[in-house]
Protein backbone atom coordinates (compact mmCIF):
# COMPACT_ATOMS: atom_id res chain seq x y z
CA UNK A 1 0.00 0.00 0.00
CA UNK A 2 1.46 3.31 -1.11
CA UNK A 3 1.84 5.98 2.20
CA UNK A 4 1.27 10.00 2.01
CA UNK A 5 2.95 11.56 -0.39
CA UNK A 6 2.21 15.13 0.05
CA UNK A 7 0.50 15.53 -3.07
CA UNK A 8 -3.78 15.63 -2.62
CA UNK A 9 -4.32 13.78 -6.02
CA UNK A 10 -1.87 11.14 -4.53
CA UNK A 11 -3.36 11.24 -1.19
CA UNK A 12 -6.63 10.34 -3.17
CA UNK A 13 -5.16 7.39 -4.69
CA UNK A 14 -4.20 6.22 -1.54
CA UNK A 15 -7.84 6.46 0.00
CA UNK A 16 -9.07 3.94 -2.79
CA UNK A 17 -6.21 1.33 -1.47
CA UNK A 18 -7.72 2.05 1.76
CA UNK A 19 -10.93 1.66 0.71
CA UNK A 20 -10.32 -1.43 -1.24
CA UNK A 21 -8.34 -3.11 1.93
CA UNK A 22 -11.36 -2.22 4.19
CA UNK A 23 -13.70 -3.68 1.36
CA UNK A 24 -12.00 -7.07 1.37
CA UNK A 25 -12.68 -7.47 5.38
CA UNK A 26 -16.18 -6.31 4.16
CA UNK A 27 -16.61 -9.45 2.10
CA UNK A 28 -14.77 -11.82 4.28
CA UNK A 29 -17.36 -11.06 6.88
CA UNK A 30 -19.98 -11.07 4.38
CA UNK A 31 -18.61 -14.43 3.02
CA UNK A 32 -18.97 -15.64 6.69
CA UNK A 33 -22.31 -14.87 7.33
CA UNK A 34 -23.31 -16.67 3.97
CA UNK A 35 -21.42 -20.14 5.43
CA UNK A 36 -23.65 -19.58 8.62
CA UNK A 37 -27.06 -18.58 7.01
CA UNK A 38 -27.15 -20.74 3.26
CA UNK A 39 -28.44 -23.80 3.33
CA UNK A 40 -28.24 -26.51 0.16
CA UNK A 41 -27.83 -23.45 -2.23
CA UNK A 42 -30.26 -21.34 -0.35
CA UNK A 43 -30.59 -18.66 2.51
CA UNK A 44 -32.55 -19.51 5.65
CA UNK A 45 -34.21 -16.38 6.82
CA UNK A 46 -34.73 -18.32 10.53
CA UNK A 47 -30.45 -18.60 10.45
CA UNK A 48 -30.09 -14.95 9.03
CA UNK A 49 -32.61 -13.91 12.04
CA UNK A 50 -30.34 -15.33 14.77
CA UNK A 51 -27.47 -12.57 13.51
CA UNK A 52 -29.39 -10.21 13.59
CA UNK A 53 -26.33 -7.52 15.07
CA UNK A 54 -23.73 -8.55 12.78
CA UNK A 55 -26.11 -8.71 9.66
CA UNK A 56 -26.99 -4.86 11.16
CA UNK A 57 -23.96 -3.66 11.84
CA UNK A 58 -22.48 -4.94 8.38
CA UNK A 59 -25.16 -2.91 6.68
CA UNK A 60 -23.96 0.19 8.02
CA UNK A 61 -20.51 -0.43 7.32
CA UNK A 62 -20.93 -1.18 3.67
CA UNK A 63 -23.25 2.07 3.77
CA UNK A 64 -20.32 3.95 5.31
CA UNK A 65 -17.94 2.35 2.81
CA UNK A 66 -19.70 3.25 -0.32
CA UNK A 67 -20.45 6.35 0.49
CA UNK A 68 -16.59 7.15 1.07
CA UNK A 69 -15.82 5.26 -2.47
CA UNK A 70 -17.83 7.75 -4.06
CA UNK A 71 -17.15 10.79 -2.19
CA UNK A 72 -13.23 9.84 -3.19
CA UNK A 73 -14.66 9.03 -7.05
CA UNK A 74 -15.99 12.78 -7.25
CA UNK A 75 -13.02 14.55 -5.76
CA UNK A 76 -10.76 12.83 -7.98
CA UNK A 77 -12.74 14.65 -10.94
CA UNK A 78 -12.07 18.48 -9.64
CA UNK A 79 -8.91 17.69 -7.37
CA UNK A 80 -6.91 20.02 -10.05
CA UNK A 81 -9.36 22.84 -9.04
CA UNK A 82 -10.61 22.60 -5.92
CA UNK A 83 -8.30 21.45 -3.14
CA UNK A 84 -11.00 21.24 0.12
CA UNK A 85 -13.42 19.22 -2.10
CA UNK A 86 -9.61 16.77 -2.16
CA UNK A 87 -9.11 17.63 1.44
CA UNK A 88 -13.09 16.58 2.90
CA UNK A 89 -12.80 13.27 0.78
CA UNK A 90 -9.67 12.50 2.12
CA UNK A 91 -11.06 13.54 5.76
CA UNK A 92 -14.73 11.27 5.62
CA UNK A 93 -12.96 8.15 4.15
CA UNK A 94 -10.08 7.86 7.34
CA UNK A 95 -13.20 9.02 9.46
CA UNK A 96 -15.30 5.60 7.42
CA UNK A 97 -12.40 3.80 8.13
CA UNK A 98 -12.64 4.02 12.41
CA UNK A 99 -16.31 3.65 11.69
CA UNK A 100 -16.16 0.08 10.15
CA UNK A 101 -12.96 -0.98 11.83
CA UNK A 102 -15.00 -0.27 14.86
CA UNK A 103 -18.01 -1.76 13.90
CA UNK A 104 -16.37 -5.30 13.09
CA UNK A 105 -13.32 -4.90 15.90
CA UNK A 106 -16.70 -5.30 18.38
CA UNK A 107 -17.45 -8.76 17.28
CA UNK A 108 -14.89 -10.33 14.82
CA UNK A 109 -16.02 -13.78 15.95
CA UNK A 110 -19.40 -13.42 14.16
CA UNK A 111 -17.39 -12.47 11.16
CA UNK A 112 -15.23 -15.11 10.87
CA UNK A 113 -12.35 -13.33 12.00
CA UNK A 114 -10.41 -13.36 14.64
CA UNK A 115 -8.39 -10.67 16.39
CA UNK A 116 -4.99 -11.19 14.63
CA UNK A 117 -6.82 -10.16 11.47
CA UNK A 118 -8.17 -7.25 12.98
CA UNK A 119 -4.76 -6.35 14.25
CA UNK A 120 -2.80 -6.84 10.91
CA UNK A 121 -5.62 -4.80 9.35
CA UNK A 122 -5.42 -2.14 11.74
CA UNK A 123 -1.56 -1.98 11.18
CA UNK A 124 -1.46 -2.28 7.21
CA UNK A 125 -4.07 0.56 7.42
CA UNK A 126 -1.79 2.41 9.98
CA UNK A 127 1.44 2.33 7.97
CA UNK A 128 0.49 4.22 5.39
CA UNK A 129 -0.36 7.42 8.19
CA UNK A 130 -3.41 8.12 6.49
CA UNK A 131 -5.92 8.34 9.36
CA UNK A 132 -3.02 9.83 11.48
CA UNK A 133 -2.86 12.87 9.17
CA UNK A 134 -6.37 13.31 7.97
CA UNK A 135 -7.78 12.99 11.64
CA UNK A 136 -5.40 14.44 13.49
CA UNK A 137 -7.32 17.69 15.62
CA UNK A 138 -5.63 20.43 13.76
CA UNK A 139 -5.91 19.43 10.65
CA UNK A 140 -9.86 18.95 10.97
CA UNK A 141 -10.13 22.05 12.38
CA UNK A 142 -8.07 23.28 9.77
CA UNK A 143 -10.35 22.01 6.84
CA UNK A 144 -13.94 23.36 8.77
CA UNK A 145 -12.44 26.64 8.71
CA UNK A 146 -11.94 26.82 5.04
CA UNK A 147 -15.32 25.18 4.95
CA UNK A 148 -16.77 27.95 7.02
CA UNK A 149 -15.24 30.49 5.11
CA UNK A 150 -17.10 28.82 1.68
CA UNK A 151 -21.17 29.70 1.30
CA UNK A 152 -23.77 26.86 0.12
CA UNK A 153 -22.25 24.27 -1.98
CA UNK A 154 -18.87 24.49 -0.06
CA UNK A 155 -17.55 22.38 -3.08
CA UNK A 156 -18.19 22.52 -6.71
CA UNK A 157 -21.40 20.58 -7.73
CA UNK A 158 -19.92 20.16 -11.98
CA UNK A 159 -23.86 20.32 -12.80
CA UNK A 160 -24.69 21.36 -16.41
CA UNK A 161 -25.82 24.81 -16.64
CA UNK A 162 -30.03 23.60 -17.04
CA UNK A 163 -29.27 21.72 -13.71
CA UNK A 164 -27.80 24.64 -12.05
CA UNK A 165 -30.55 26.64 -13.66
CA UNK A 166 -33.48 25.12 -12.07
CA UNK A 167 -31.62 24.29 -9.21
CA UNK A 168 -30.70 27.87 -8.26
CA UNK A 169 -34.72 28.54 -9.16
CA UNK A 170 -35.90 26.10 -6.56
CA UNK A 171 -33.48 26.96 -4.60
CA UNK A 172 -34.27 31.08 -4.30
CA UNK A 173 -38.17 29.88 -4.27
CA UNK A 174 -37.41 27.42 -1.00
CA UNK A 175 -35.06 30.99 0.91
CA UNK A 176 -37.67 33.93 -0.14
CA UNK A 177 -40.78 31.48 0.44
CA UNK A 178 -40.62 28.19 1.89
CA UNK A 179 -38.49 29.32 5.09
CA UNK A 180 -40.19 32.52 5.28
CA UNK A 181 -43.67 30.10 6.28
CA UNK A 182 -41.83 27.16 7.55
CA UNK A 183 -41.97 27.92 11.09
CA UNK A 184 -45.62 29.18 11.28
CA UNK A 185 -46.48 25.79 9.39
CA UNK A 186 -44.64 23.54 12.19
CA UNK A 187 -45.39 25.23 15.48
CA UNK A 188 -49.18 25.97 14.29
CA UNK A 189 -49.49 22.13 12.47
CA UNK A 190 -51.14 23.95 9.57
CA UNK A 191 -51.40 22.22 5.98
CA UNK A 192 -49.50 22.96 3.21
CA UNK A 193 -50.60 26.56 1.76
CA UNK A 194 -51.61 27.44 -1.43
CA UNK A 195 -48.08 30.20 -1.35
CA UNK A 196 -46.60 26.93 -1.37
CA UNK A 197 -48.39 24.59 -4.15
CA UNK A 198 -49.14 27.34 -6.67
CA UNK A 199 -45.69 28.61 -7.49
CA UNK A 200 -44.33 24.46 -7.35
CA UNK A 201 -47.41 23.68 -9.84
CA UNK A 202 -46.08 26.77 -12.07
CA UNK A 203 -42.53 25.47 -12.09
CA UNK A 204 -43.51 22.26 -12.86
CA UNK A 205 -42.29 20.43 -9.78
CA UNK A 206 -45.02 18.12 -9.53
CA UNK A 207 -43.86 16.59 -13.10
CA UNK A 208 -39.94 16.32 -12.62
CA UNK A 209 -40.11 12.61 -12.37
CA UNK A 210 -42.62 11.86 -15.37
CA UNK A 211 -41.90 12.22 -18.50
CA UNK A 212 -42.69 15.19 -21.26
CA UNK A 213 -45.04 13.11 -23.21
CA UNK A 214 -47.13 13.38 -20.03
CA UNK A 215 -46.89 17.16 -19.67
CA UNK A 216 -43.77 16.28 -17.32
CA UNK A 217 -40.27 17.66 -17.06
CA UNK A 218 -38.51 13.90 -17.43
CA UNK A 219 -37.36 13.28 -21.13
CA UNK A 220 -38.78 10.67 -23.17
CA UNK A 221 -35.55 9.41 -24.10
CA UNK A 222 -34.37 8.05 -20.75
CA UNK A 223 -34.73 9.00 -16.98
CA UNK A 224 -32.57 11.55 -15.29
CA UNK A 225 -33.03 11.23 -11.66
CA UNK A 226 -30.72 14.47 -10.82
CA UNK A 227 -33.40 16.70 -11.58
CA UNK A 228 -35.27 15.04 -8.99
CA UNK A 229 -32.96 14.98 -6.17
CA UNK A 230 -31.46 18.50 -7.14
CA UNK A 231 -35.39 19.60 -6.46
CA UNK A 232 -36.25 17.66 -3.40
CA UNK A 233 -32.88 18.78 -1.56
CA UNK A 234 -33.77 22.33 -2.06
CA UNK A 235 -37.36 21.88 -1.12
CA UNK A 236 -36.04 20.29 1.92
CA UNK A 237 -33.48 22.36 2.74
CA UNK A 238 -36.63 24.70 3.26
CA UNK A 239 -38.70 22.51 5.00
CA UNK A 240 -38.81 18.82 4.67
CA UNK A 241 -42.69 18.52 6.10
CA UNK A 242 -44.14 21.93 4.05
CA UNK A 243 -42.02 21.13 0.65
CA UNK A 244 -39.33 18.36 0.90
CA UNK A 245 -41.54 15.76 0.81
CA UNK A 246 -44.35 17.05 -1.96
CA UNK A 247 -43.02 15.76 -5.05
CA UNK A 248 -42.25 11.96 -2.86
CA UNK A 249 -45.62 11.22 -3.98
CA UNK A 250 -45.48 11.83 -7.96
CA UNK A 251 -42.15 10.17 -8.27
CA UNK A 252 -43.87 6.55 -6.57
CA UNK A 253 -46.93 7.23 -8.49
CA UNK A 254 -45.85 8.15 -11.63
CA UNK A 255 -43.21 4.95 -11.48
CA UNK A 256 -46.09 2.55 -10.62
CA UNK A 257 -48.06 3.72 -13.38
CA UNK A 258 -45.40 3.97 -16.27
CA UNK A 259 -44.33 0.14 -15.31
CA UNK A 260 -47.81 -1.41 -14.85
CA UNK A 261 -50.47 1.03 -15.68
CA UNK A 262 -52.57 0.84 -18.87
CA UNK A 263 -52.11 3.20 -21.78
CA UNK A 264 -55.33 5.03 -20.98
CA UNK A 265 -54.43 5.47 -17.16
CA UNK A 266 -51.28 7.08 -17.87
CA UNK A 267 -52.67 9.26 -20.48
CA UNK A 268 -55.55 10.07 -17.87
CA UNK A 269 -53.68 10.94 -14.46
CA UNK A 270 -50.04 11.47 -15.46
CA UNK A 271 -50.56 14.74 -16.39
CA UNK A 272 -53.54 15.88 -14.33
CA UNK A 273 -50.14 14.61 -11.82
CA UNK A 274 -47.61 16.62 -13.71
CA UNK A 275 -49.72 19.73 -13.44
CA UNK A 276 -50.41 19.37 -9.79
CA UNK A 277 -54.16 19.82 -10.73
CA UNK A 278 -54.32 16.22 -8.78
CA UNK A 279 -52.20 15.86 -5.65
CA UNK A 280 -51.39 12.71 -4.83
CA UNK A 281 -51.27 10.32 -1.63
CA UNK A 282 -49.41 6.55 -0.72
CA UNK A 283 -51.45 4.77 1.31
CA UNK A 284 -49.25 1.12 2.15
CA UNK A 285 -48.64 0.89 5.53
CA UNK A 286 -51.53 -1.04 8.23
CA UNK A 287 -51.72 -0.73 11.78
CA UNK A 288 -49.96 -4.01 12.00
CA UNK A 289 -47.88 -4.00 9.20
CA UNK A 290 -45.39 -1.72 8.38
CA UNK A 291 -42.38 -2.20 6.20
CA UNK A 292 -43.92 -5.97 5.69
CA UNK A 293 -45.96 -5.15 2.84
CA UNK A 294 -46.53 -8.56 2.01
CA UNK A 295 -48.56 -8.79 4.76
CA UNK A 296 -50.89 -6.06 4.16
CA UNK A 297 -54.41 -6.71 4.77
CA UNK A 298 -56.83 -3.90 3.91
CA UNK A 299 -59.52 -6.59 2.23
CA UNK A 300 -60.57 -5.11 -1.65
CA UNK A 301 -63.83 -7.63 -2.80
CA UNK A 302 -65.32 -7.99 -5.66
CA UNK A 303 -68.26 -5.95 -6.96
CA UNK A 304 -70.30 -5.08 -9.86
CA UNK A 305 -68.55 -2.47 -11.68
CA UNK A 306 -65.54 -2.47 -9.24
CA UNK A 307 -63.86 -3.55 -5.98
CA UNK A 308 -65.09 -2.49 -2.32
CA UNK A 309 -62.41 -1.29 -0.03
CA UNK A 310 -62.35 -2.62 3.51
CA UNK A 311 -60.20 -1.96 6.71
CA UNK A 312 -57.39 0.50 8.18
CA UNK A 313 -54.45 2.06 7.02
CA UNK A 314 -52.14 4.40 8.96
CA UNK A 315 -49.49 7.07 8.33
CA UNK A 316 -50.81 8.21 4.43
CA UNK A 317 -48.94 11.48 4.27
CA UNK A 318 -51.00 14.37 2.42
CA UNK A 319 -54.55 11.76 2.79
CA UNK A 320 -56.23 15.09 3.63
CA UNK A 321 -54.94 17.25 0.16
CA UNK A 322 -54.61 14.52 -1.91
CA UNK A 323 -57.63 14.16 -4.35
CA UNK A 324 -56.19 10.41 -5.41
CA UNK A 325 -54.71 8.23 -2.81
CA UNK A 326 -53.01 5.33 -4.59
CA UNK A 327 -53.91 2.20 -2.17
CA UNK A 328 -52.77 -1.10 -1.74
CA UNK A 329 -55.07 -3.60 -1.16
CA UNK A 330 -55.75 -7.86 -0.96
CA UNK A 331 -57.63 -9.08 -3.62
CA UNK A 332 -56.24 -12.34 -3.19
CA UNK A 333 -56.11 -14.63 -0.08
CA UNK A 334 -53.99 -13.94 2.69
CA UNK A 335 -51.62 -17.19 1.75
CA UNK A 336 -50.81 -15.57 -1.47
CA UNK A 337 -48.94 -12.94 0.44
CA UNK A 338 -47.17 -10.77 -1.91
CA UNK A 339 -48.80 -12.22 -5.10
CA UNK A 340 -52.35 -11.17 -3.69
CA UNK A 341 -51.58 -7.23 -3.73
CA UNK A 342 -53.11 -4.57 -6.42
CA UNK A 343 -52.96 -1.13 -6.55
CA UNK A 344 -55.97 1.34 -6.52
CA UNK A 345 -56.31 4.35 -7.54
CA UNK A 346 -58.67 6.20 -5.02
CA UNK A 347 -60.55 9.43 -6.23
CA UNK A 348 -61.51 11.66 -2.99
CA UNK A 349 -62.39 15.41 -3.02
CA UNK A 350 -59.68 17.96 -1.44
CA UNK A 351 -59.72 18.11 2.63
CA UNK A 352 -58.61 20.93 4.53
CA UNK A 353 -57.45 20.19 8.09
CA UNK A 354 -56.80 17.30 10.45
CA UNK A 355 -59.99 15.32 9.87
CA UNK A 356 -61.57 14.43 6.77
CA UNK A 357 -64.81 12.23 6.14
CA UNK A 358 -66.08 11.34 2.48
CA UNK A 359 -69.57 9.57 1.80
CA UNK A 360 -70.33 8.23 -1.62
CA UNK A 361 -72.84 9.23 -3.67
CA UNK A 362 -75.21 6.20 -4.83
CA UNK A 363 -76.19 8.71 -7.67
CA UNK A 364 -72.57 8.08 -9.02
CA UNK A 365 -72.74 4.96 -9.36
CA UNK A 366 -70.25 4.66 -6.42
CA UNK A 367 -72.29 3.08 -3.50
CA UNK A 368 -72.77 3.93 -0.27
CA UNK A 369 -68.81 3.85 1.06
CA UNK A 370 -67.38 5.31 3.52
CA UNK A 371 -63.39 6.91 4.20
CA UNK A 372 -62.46 8.79 6.95
CA UNK A 373 -58.99 10.16 8.17
CA UNK A 374 -57.46 11.73 11.32
CA UNK A 375 -54.30 13.24 11.48
CA UNK A 376 -51.60 11.75 13.87
CA UNK A 377 -50.15 13.79 16.07
CA UNK A 378 -46.39 13.59 15.21
CA UNK A 379 -43.37 15.69 17.01
CA UNK A 380 -42.27 16.72 13.50
CA UNK A 381 -42.54 16.68 9.96
CA UNK A 382 -45.45 18.91 10.12
CA UNK A 383 -47.64 20.59 7.02
CA UNK A 384 -48.45 17.49 5.15
CA UNK A 385 -49.85 15.65 8.04
CA UNK A 386 -49.85 11.69 7.92
CA UNK A 387 -53.26 10.30 8.33
CA UNK A 388 -55.19 6.92 9.72
CA UNK A 389 -57.42 6.13 7.70
CA UNK A 390 -60.87 3.66 7.96
CA UNK A 391 -62.48 2.45 4.58
CA UNK A 392 -65.92 1.20 4.81
CA UNK A 393 -67.00 -0.62 1.63
CA UNK A 394 -65.45 2.20 -0.64
CA UNK A 395 -66.30 1.22 -3.64
CA UNK A 396 -63.18 1.72 -6.41
CA UNK A 397 -63.75 1.06 -10.34
CA UNK A 398 -62.00 -1.60 -12.02
CA UNK A 399 -60.42 1.16 -14.18
CA UNK A 400 -58.89 2.16 -11.22
CA UNK A 401 -56.82 -0.68 -10.91
CA UNK A 402 -53.30 -0.23 -11.84
CA UNK A 403 -52.71 -2.00 -14.93
CA UNK A 404 -56.79 -2.88 -14.99
CA UNK A 405 -57.69 -6.88 -14.71
CA UNK A 406 -54.45 -7.56 -16.14
CA UNK A 407 -53.05 -5.66 -12.98
CA UNK A 408 -55.03 -7.41 -10.47
CA UNK A 409 -52.38 -9.27 -7.97
CA UNK A 410 -49.43 -7.41 -9.62
CA UNK A 411 -49.75 -4.14 -7.03
CA UNK A 412 -46.83 -4.86 -4.86
CA UNK A 413 -44.17 -5.09 -7.78
CA UNK A 414 -46.00 -2.12 -9.56
CA UNK A 415 -45.06 -0.09 -5.51
CA UNK A 416 -41.17 -1.61 -5.56
CA UNK A 417 -40.52 0.28 -8.09
CA UNK A 418 -41.43 3.40 -6.35
CA UNK A 419 -39.99 2.80 -3.38
CA UNK A 420 -37.03 2.04 -4.68
CA UNK A 421 -36.94 5.85 -6.20
CA UNK A 422 -38.78 6.86 -2.74
CA UNK A 423 -35.66 5.32 -0.89
CA UNK A 424 -33.13 7.53 -3.18
CA UNK A 425 -35.06 10.57 -3.07
CA UNK A 426 -35.57 10.16 0.93
CA UNK A 427 -32.02 10.09 0.80
CA UNK A 428 -32.18 13.82 -0.98
CA UNK A 429 -34.55 14.89 1.83
CA UNK A 430 -31.70 14.01 4.39
CA UNK A 431 -29.30 15.95 2.63
CA UNK A 432 -31.69 19.04 2.21
CA UNK A 433 -31.91 19.14 5.95
CA UNK A 434 -28.49 18.52 6.16
CA UNK A 435 -27.39 21.70 3.86
CA UNK A 436 -30.09 23.74 6.46
CA UNK A 437 -28.58 22.48 9.86
CA UNK A 438 -24.75 22.85 8.42
CA UNK A 439 -25.81 26.74 7.16
CA UNK A 440 -27.46 27.64 10.38
CA UNK A 441 -24.60 26.00 12.28
CA UNK A 442 -21.70 28.20 10.05
CA UNK A 443 -23.88 31.38 10.53
CA UNK A 444 -24.24 31.02 14.64
CA UNK A 445 -20.86 29.81 15.32
CA UNK A 446 -19.55 32.96 13.23
CA UNK A 447 -22.13 35.49 15.12
CA UNK A 448 -22.50 34.03 18.79
CA UNK A 449 -18.97 34.68 21.08
CA UNK A 450 -18.29 32.67 24.60
CA UNK A 451 -15.74 33.85 26.63
CA UNK A 452 -14.36 36.99 24.61
CA UNK A 453 -14.38 35.05 20.91
CA UNK A 454 -16.81 33.46 18.22
CA UNK A 455 -17.45 29.82 19.05
CA UNK A 456 -16.59 29.31 15.17
CA UNK A 457 -12.87 30.33 16.45
CA UNK A 458 -12.76 27.03 18.69
CA UNK A 459 -10.95 23.96 17.61
CA UNK A 460 -13.84 21.41 18.40
CA UNK A 461 -16.68 23.97 16.97
CA UNK A 462 -14.58 23.95 13.96
CA UNK A 463 -14.04 20.14 13.97
CA UNK A 464 -17.70 19.70 14.18
CA UNK A 465 -18.55 21.50 11.40
CA UNK A 466 -15.91 20.17 8.93
CA UNK A 467 -17.42 16.81 9.73
CA UNK A 468 -20.49 17.93 9.47
CA UNK A 469 -20.40 18.90 5.80
CA UNK A 470 -18.16 15.49 5.20
CA UNK A 471 -21.00 13.55 6.16
CA UNK A 472 -23.87 15.82 3.45
CA UNK A 473 -20.87 15.94 0.57
CA UNK A 474 -20.73 11.73 0.94
CA UNK A 475 -24.62 11.57 0.97
CA UNK A 476 -25.15 14.44 -1.68
CA UNK A 477 -22.38 12.35 -4.02
CA UNK A 478 -23.63 9.07 -3.09
CA UNK A 479 -27.26 9.79 -4.20
CA UNK A 480 -26.29 11.16 -7.30
CA UNK A 481 -24.26 8.00 -8.18
CA UNK A 482 -27.04 5.96 -7.22
CA UNK A 483 -29.41 7.83 -9.30
CA UNK A 484 -27.13 7.44 -11.92
CA UNK A 485 -27.78 3.46 -11.24
CA UNK A 486 -31.12 3.52 -11.20
CA UNK A 487 -31.58 5.64 -14.87
CA UNK A 488 -29.53 2.45 -15.95
CA UNK A 489 -32.25 -0.10 -15.11
CA UNK A 490 -30.34 -0.80 -11.72
CA UNK A 491 -29.73 0.68 -8.06
CA UNK A 492 -32.38 -1.34 -5.88
CA UNK A 493 -30.00 -2.28 -3.11
CA UNK A 494 -27.84 1.17 -3.66
CA UNK A 495 -30.71 3.26 -3.33
CA UNK A 496 -31.76 1.36 0.16
CA UNK A 497 -28.10 1.70 0.91
CA UNK A 498 -27.91 5.26 0.47
CA UNK A 499 -31.54 5.80 2.20
CA UNK A 500 -29.38 3.78 5.79
CA UNK A 501 -26.71 6.21 5.41
CA UNK A 502 -28.27 9.43 4.72
CA UNK A 503 -30.94 9.26 7.07
CA UNK A 504 -28.66 8.08 10.15
CA UNK A 505 -25.82 10.82 9.03
CA UNK A 506 -28.56 13.42 8.85
CA UNK A 507 -29.74 12.40 12.47
CA UNK A 508 -26.03 13.35 13.98
CA UNK A 509 -25.56 16.45 11.71
CA UNK A 510 -28.98 17.81 12.89
CA UNK A 511 -28.20 16.61 16.51
CA UNK A 512 -24.55 18.56 15.97
CA UNK A 513 -26.10 21.52 14.64
CA UNK A 514 -28.55 22.23 17.44
CA UNK A 515 -25.72 21.22 20.01
CA UNK A 516 -23.34 23.82 18.09
CA UNK A 517 -26.39 26.63 18.88
CA UNK A 518 -26.51 25.64 22.98
CA UNK A 519 -29.56 26.79 24.46
CA UNK A 520 -31.03 28.59 21.76
CA UNK A 521 -31.01 25.48 19.62
CA UNK A 522 -33.70 24.27 22.23
CA UNK A 523 -35.72 26.74 21.17
CA UNK A 524 -38.49 26.60 18.86
CA UNK A 525 -38.46 29.96 17.50
CA UNK A 526 -34.93 29.02 16.26
CA UNK A 527 -35.13 26.51 13.04
CA UNK A 528 -32.26 24.15 13.91
CA UNK A 529 -34.81 22.82 16.63
CA UNK A 530 -36.97 21.91 13.94
CA UNK A 531 -34.43 20.13 11.93
CA UNK A 532 -33.99 17.94 14.97
CA UNK A 533 -37.34 16.49 15.28
CA UNK A 534 -37.80 16.45 11.43
CA UNK A 535 -34.71 14.77 10.85
CA UNK A 536 -35.73 11.99 12.96
CA UNK A 537 -38.39 10.82 10.90
CA UNK A 538 -36.01 10.24 7.95
CA UNK A 539 -34.53 6.72 9.38
CA UNK A 540 -38.24 5.57 10.17
CA UNK A 541 -40.02 6.01 6.92
CA UNK A 542 -39.81 4.45 3.55
CA UNK A 543 -38.15 1.16 5.04
CA UNK A 544 -37.35 1.64 8.65
CA UNK A 545 -33.48 1.44 9.06
CA UNK A 546 -34.04 -1.95 10.87
CA UNK A 547 -35.83 -3.57 8.12
CA UNK A 548 -33.64 -2.10 5.43
CA UNK A 549 -30.48 -3.20 6.65
CA UNK A 550 -31.68 -6.58 7.62
CA UNK A 551 -34.44 -7.76 5.50
CA UNK A 552 -33.11 -5.93 2.38
CA UNK A 553 -29.66 -4.86 2.48
CA UNK A 554 -28.25 -7.25 4.03
CA UNK A 555 -30.03 -10.31 2.86
CA UNK A 556 -28.89 -9.52 -0.70
CA UNK A 557 -25.51 -8.67 0.38
CA UNK A 558 -25.34 -12.52 2.05
CA UNK A 559 -26.75 -13.57 -0.73
CA UNK A 560 -24.53 -12.16 -3.02
CA UNK A 561 -21.56 -13.07 -1.13
CA UNK A 562 -19.48 -15.73 -2.95
CA UNK A 563 -18.80 -18.73 -0.48
CA UNK A 564 -15.39 -20.57 -1.02
CA UNK A 565 -16.26 -23.62 -2.92
CA UNK A 566 -18.26 -20.98 -5.57
CA UNK A 567 -21.84 -21.90 -4.71
CA UNK A 568 -24.36 -20.50 -6.05
CA UNK A 569 -26.58 -19.35 -3.91
CA UNK A 570 -31.05 -19.19 -4.48
CA UNK A 571 -32.63 -16.04 -4.01
CA UNK A 572 -35.43 -17.84 -2.59
CA UNK A 573 -35.44 -18.24 1.32
CA UNK A 574 -35.53 -21.47 2.42
CA UNK A 575 -38.54 -22.25 4.68
CA UNK A 576 -37.04 -23.21 8.34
Amino acid sequence: MKTLSGSRASDLELAHDVLDTLGQLIDAALRHLNSLCVVDGRLSQQLLDQYQLPCYEVSFCTADHTAARHLVDYAVSVCAQDDVAAWAACQFAATSVQSVMGRLAARPVEYGMGSDDIADALRQLGEAGFADFYLASERMAELGQALMAREGDYVPMLLTDEQREIRDAIRRFSTNVVMELAEDIHRHDRDVPEEILQPLREMGCFGISIPERFGGLQSDSGDDSLYMILATEELSRGSLGAAGSLITRPEILARALLTGGTSEQQKRWLPLVASGEVLCAISLTEPDYGSDLASVKLKATRTDGGWLLNGSKTWCTFAGTASLIVTLARTGDESDGHKGLSCFLVKKPRCEGQEFEVRQDPADGAGHGKLTGKAIPTIGYRGMHSFDLFFEDFFVSGEDVIGEEAGVGKGFYFVLTGLTGGRMQTAARASGVMQAACEQAVEYAGNRKVFGQPIGGYQLTRINISRMVCALLAAKHFSYAVARQVDAGGGRIAASLVKLFACRAAEWVASTSLQIHGGMGYAEEVPVSRYFVDARVLSIFEGTEEVLALRVIAKELVISASNSDGQTVSRRPLKT
